[in-house]
């Protein structure tokens, strides 16, 4: 197999992981991007949540849950061999809360109910002692009143503790970023837009690759790991995307305060959500899903929105701010603190379609992601940040055997 030539469509963090685990299996690769590094977008710009099935509340079937998990599990170990860093100090410390809203789409003693569902998955799963933390005995427990109210305003009825955490994801897209470029077998084509995969010829299986500034090459194996321009590009490689599907783009709040805050990390489910990470005392996400929602349609590709800059930008924090403080009176402290408070977003990607606040809408699942191949071309779902490394270390010893 050395030698033999691979071109990885997108440098997030499915393309950016799956060029290093190629690379390293003696592959010759081509990462193309159209950002002006590796790790600039998406995958930069979110919560960076290791996700173990706990959000999809709505699954009560915990179809999910079971997708998701071994991905969430060895997360670390699989960043860990990818960076060579170890991601201590720069993870979430403590469990999640999950905060029910009155509004919620699922009461709070179904979620309880599904909760200790997804506990159970993981205490059964072999890898259940290497996520962030052990959780061989993982388990999911109830707010006291009065833990709720310390934390919850009154539009909140009940909370659960979740033995989730999340990464910092600008800390680890730097680290992710660095050994892309480090990897002598991946060769860069940045500030690319790939506009189209072709195959070369019936009887040799190679493929065309195609960008708006000029590369135009054959390859022997393609993996588009793209994340809102993937379905055009698999209509060209001749793969038919399979409906239904939902692109969105979010905005949210990144927050850096001058003195540390104990604030939990929390998020608001199930329905229309935001939710709150505190990474290390001063490094915060900050979002509120009405308020972030800039855009969505279930066409090929979503086109961007303009990202709120200025007095538009304070707005939107604003904006954030008055939601939070509903939920979450505690999170005020974090805006008047901020030495730095940066607008920024990504796209989302789902297989489903409908609103967060229909119970009846496919976006309460996420079990239907993968890859779908036509000979040597890959089309990669990602499904969610948390399963990228796992994912790609998979695909990338099935092309390799």
């Amino acid at each position: 197999m050395t030698g033999r030539r691979v071109a990885v469509l997108g440098a997030g963090i499915m393309g950016s992981s799956a060029a290093i685990s190629l690379a390293r299996r003696g592959f010759d690769v081509t990462l193309v991007d159209r950002e002006a590094a590796p790790m600039a977008a998406t995958s930069r710009w979110n919560e960076g949540k290791i996700h173990l099935g706990y959000l999809y509340g709505a699954d009560p079937a915990l179809a999910t849950a079971r997708h998701l998990l071994t991905g969430g599990l060895l997360f670390e170990e699989r960043a860990r061999e990818l960076t060579g860093d170890d991601l201590d100090g720069h993870t979430t410390t403590d469990d999640d809360v999950y905060l029910v809203h009155r509004n919620s789409v699922v009461a709070p003693d179904a979620l309880r109910a599904t909760f200790d569902g997804v506990s159970e998955l993981i205490r059964q799963h072999p890898d259940a002692g290497r996520y962030l933390v052990d959780l061989s005995d993982a388990r999911t427990t109830e707010l006291t009143p009065a833990e709720l109210s310390a934390v919850a305003g009154e539009e909140i009825v009940a909370g659960f503790r979740v033995p989730e955490r999340s990464v910092d994801t600008g800390w680890f897209a730097d680290r992710l970023a660095g050994a892309v470029a480090a990897e002598t077998g991946v060769t860069l084509q940045l500030g690319s837009t790939v506009v189209a995969v072709e195959p070369h010829g019936p009887a040799d299986g190679r493929w065309r690759v195609s960008t708006d500034n000029g590369l135009d090459e054959d390859f022997d194996v393609v993996v588009n790991a793209l994340w809102n321009g993937r379905l055009p590009i698999d209509v060209s490689a001749g793969l038919t995307p399979e409906p239904p599907w939902t692109h969105r783009y979010r905005l949210c709040v990144f927050a850096r305060t001058r003195t540390s805050c104990d604030l939990p990390s929390a998020i608001v489910t199930v329905g229309p959500f935001g939710d709150v990470k505190n990474y290390n005392g001063r490094d915060f996400y900050l979002s509120w899903y009405p308020v972030g929602l800039a855009a969505e349609g279930a066409e090929l590709e979503l086109e961007a929105p303009a990202r709120p800059e200025g007095p538009e930008a304070d707005a939107f924090v604003d904006r954030v701010r008055v939601a939070l403080e509903h939920v979450m009176p505690g999170v005020g402290r974090v805006f008047d603190d901020a030495e730095a408070l940066t607008v920024h977003g990504g796209f989302v990607f789902a297989r489903g379609t409908g609103a967060l606040d229909d119970r009846r809408s496919g976006l309460h699942r996420r079990d239907r992601y993968g890859v779908q191949r036509r000979g040597t071309y890959y089309s990669v779902d990602t499904g969610k940040y948390s399963t990228a490394p796992w994912l790609a270390q998979v695909l990338a010893t099935e092309i390799a055997g």
